[in-house]
């Protein structure tokens, strides 16, 4: 198939049907992801309470990712996705049958939330592991991981704005149906796409070993260390936005669900133009540092919209704010994936996945408990500062970075014996 150089990872045919799927899934996804945190604003009215729904959306992550990254590098990655995917389909059906009638409690609206999150903690790192098995050509890796992230920032521009007009069109209850009809998409990509290569041969052992190897392996490689502890930062101190948008915009600006669709949209617009960015890089060098400058630009994007009071600028400074986060965010994946060695992918990724989203559920918890005291713009400003300082710390380290990753880039190919250090 002919496509253009920075679509080339589509031409293996198998990772072109899964991304189809995945597209209308991760819509879904964020159609949803909208009306459950207004739901739980306009049901309890706390943002301590929308704080919690977003603290248990996420805190498995930070339990459960590693021991999914065991799964994903002992068992066959189709097979846990499709199993998983199907649990998300019956929750996002309860959802709406719970909402249409009307009897959706708080503490189920909770448990639900609560579900999802162990579903996607074993949904997340395994499909970050597995789409690397359906490329024809392990070359194409960067520009899959840079499309992955078109995809998945992509439907953050969508889904929000989709889920704001449904919202208020329809109410909650059709988001949550609209995301049940859209797991049916990715369900059957799964079902015609077929791995390339299967993951490699590896020695039985117990899976604990398996984890600690894995932990081992991730915290011992300094570059990866230092991605993965700002990933935590940033997610800790950025992260939490959806949580304080419901607050913001009724509270800060007078309106409704609209405002914080197209909010939680303009986040998804700057990550669109950060993963395009990506898209078009031939190679992964030159990308460390990206990291340390737009993690900077994660943070002066929240501070800046903590003063803002018109909504085109805070829009634009939440864009801002998109672009810095998930260009870092998508740099660090591409990275850790071109270096990592194949039987522990599963599993360096699953810590990829409990430092980056499994960060959030502590965001969440007190983005939402600092807004009751200080106000959700006042919040947004401290989780600004405390981004940017750590952007200025990694980019102040970035020659030790570049020097211990250059070992790696010459071992996969990436740069000659003799070239010069990543930039």
């Amino acid at each position: 198939m002919a496509v253009p150089h920075s679509l080339r990872a589509l031409r293996s045919r198998n990772f072109r049907l899964y991304y189809a799927g995945q597209a209308v899934s991760m819509i879904g996804t964020w159609v949803q992801s909208l009306a459950l945190m207004w739901l739980a604003y306009r049901l309890s009215g706390s943002t301590w309470f929308t704080g919690l729904v977003g603290f248990l959306n996420s805190a498995p992550y930070l339990v459960l990712s590693p021991f999914a990254g065991v799964l994903g590098d002992r068992l066959d990655r189709r097979r846990i996705l499709v199993t998983v995917l199907a649990l998300l389909f019956l929750q996002s059906v309860v959802l709406a049958i719970l909402s249409g009638f009307g009897a959706l409690t708080l503490w189920q609206l909770a448990s639900l939330a609560l579900f999802a999150g162990v579903a996607n903690s074993f949904e997340t790192p395994t499909r970050q592991a597995f789409f690397v098995q359906l490329l024809d050509d392990r070359d194409d890796l960067p520009n899959a991981i840079a499309l992955n992230s078109v995809l998945m920032n992509g439907a953050r521009l969508v889904g929000p704005s989709i889920g704001g007009l449904v919202v208020a069109a329809w109410g909650e209850t059709a988001c949550f149906a609209l995301n049940a009809a859209s797991y049916l998409a990715v369900l059957a990509a799964l079902r015609v796409a077929r791995p390339v290569r299967p993951s490699p041969p590896r020695a039985p052992s117990h899976p604990l070993a398996d984890l600690a190897d894995g932990w081992r392996y991730a915290m011992g490689f300094v570059p990866i260390r230092r991605m993965l502890l700002l990933l935590a930062t940033l997610s800790i101190t950025i992260g939490p936005y959806s949580t304080l948008m419901p607050a913001i915009a009724v509270k800060t600006f007078g309106e409704g669900a609209w405002l914080v669709g197209t909010f939680i949209g303009a986040v998804g617009l700057g990550a669109v133009v950060a993963a395009v960015g990506l898209a078009r890089r031939p190679s992964v060098r030159g990308l460390a540092k990206w990291i340390a400058m737009s993690s900077i630009l994660a943070g002066l994007g929240a501070i800046g919209f903590c003063f803002s009071r018109s909504v085109p600028l805070s829009a634009a400074l939440m864009a801002l704010s998109g672009f810095g986060m998930f260009m870092t965010a998508a740099s660090c994946n591409t990275i850790v994936q071109s270096v990592v060695d194949e039987d522990k992918r599963g599993r360096v990724m699953s810590y990829y996945t409990m430092f980056f989203i499994g960060s959030l559920p502590i965001g969440h918890l007190a983005a939402g408990a600092i807004a009751e005291r200080i106000g959700a713009p006042l919040t947004f400003l401290a989780g600004g500062v405390a981004c940017t300082i750590a952007g200025i710390a990694f980019a102040a380290r970035l020659d030790t970075f570049r020097e211990q990753l250059r070992p790696a880039y010459i071992r996969r190919g990436i740069i000659p014996p003799t070239g010069e250090p990543p930039q």
